[in-house]
């Protein structure tokens, strides 16, 4: 029962239950390791631009990012929600010529402005993908 409190006020209020633990500092360490020795930050920002310059719909108030945590500003927390679970709902909505792979996505509102839309996706993502995803984001804001 005490747990229920979890539940709501806000969603998912409760979400740091490994925070601080020697194991997950030591995978953050590692993960930070690979991020400088692969040079995987390098391409971020050349990424955040494909993903600014793919998304265009008058339904999109504004965007806000910083590398590839980008907030897609809509009218009401009602609209985002719509689009939101059409994009869960979508099946694999686009498939690549190049890739057998199927693209989804998955995303979610943010907490304090719930009228946004988060995309966060990996660090790794290909342009193909970001062409693909921001593709299926521009057709679903054009059905909804």
């Amino acid at each position: 029962k005490k747990m229920d409190v979890f539940t709501h006020n806000p969603v998912l209020g409760h979400i740091n239950t490994f925070g601080g633990h020697p194991v997950s500092c030591a995978a953050g360490h590692a993960a930070m390791l690979v991020l400088m020795d692969e040079k995987i930050i390098d391409s971020v920002f050349e990424k955040e631009k494909l993903f600014l310059n793919a998304l265009h719909s008058p339904k999109i108030k504004s965007i806000k990012s910083k590398g590839l945590m980008i907030a897609l500003e809509f009218e009401s927390f009602e609209y985002n929600k719509k689009v939101i679970d059409a994009l869960i709902q979508m099946p694999g909505a686009v498939t690549s010529p190049e890739k057998t792979n199927d693209v989804a996505v998955f995303t979610d509102w943010f907490l304090f402005a719930p009228e946004c839309m988060r995309i966060a996706p990996p660090l790794t993502i290909s342009p193909e993908e970001i062409t693909m995803v921001c593709a299926i984001i521009n057709k679903t804001l054009d059905k909804i």
